[in-house]
């Protein structure tokens, strides 16, 4: 009776594996040909970002040289951060039915008697910063949180 239980219990983890790993090519392919577009300055500024939020197209108004450097400068960054966070929200989107589909499937602590939550163990990864302000002081270690330090630095 243990056996059988088990056994479905298995093949209906199994399963939804298989399911997910479908999903997750669909979701693949569908997230590759995303893209989304943000214009600042008035419009003068438009950028265009891939699926990794990487820049792939800008467009300058006729108008663009009423701006300064600054300006320009400035208006790039706000874009590209704008698109970018469009491409995001469009990719969780996309992300949301398979999340949904996997929070249904039993854990492996559901099936096997004192095992260990895996998912609750995985780290999270803090967002990375959108300023050179806050990038520079985020310059902490890989794991522990420490400043990291070159040894060139002491001499």
């Amino acid at each position: 009776m243990v056996n059988e239980r088990l056994h479905a219990d298995m093949m209906t983890m199994l399963e939804g594996l298989d399911e997910q790993m479908r999903g997750i090519a669909e979701v693949q392919l569908k997230r590759s040909k995303l893209t989304a577009t943000a214009s600042t300055c008035e419009a003068r500024i438009t950028v265009t970002v891939n699926a990794d939020g990487l820049l792939i197209q800008t467009v300058f108004a006729d108008d663009i040289a009423d701006l300064t450097f600054d300006e320009i400068a400035e208006g790039m960054t706000e874009a590209v951060q704008k698109a970018a966070q469009e491409v995001d929200r469009l990719s969780q989107e996309l992300l949301a039915p398979l999340r949904e589909r996997k929070s249904q499937l039993p854990k492996l602590s559901d099936i096997i008697e004192g095992a260990p939550d895996l998912g609750a163990r995985m780290p999270v990864a803090p967002p990375p910063p959108t300023s050179m302000r806050e990038f520079d002081s985020r310059a902490v270690g890989v794991f522990d949180g420490t400043v990291s330090r070159s040894m060139i630095s002491d001499d």
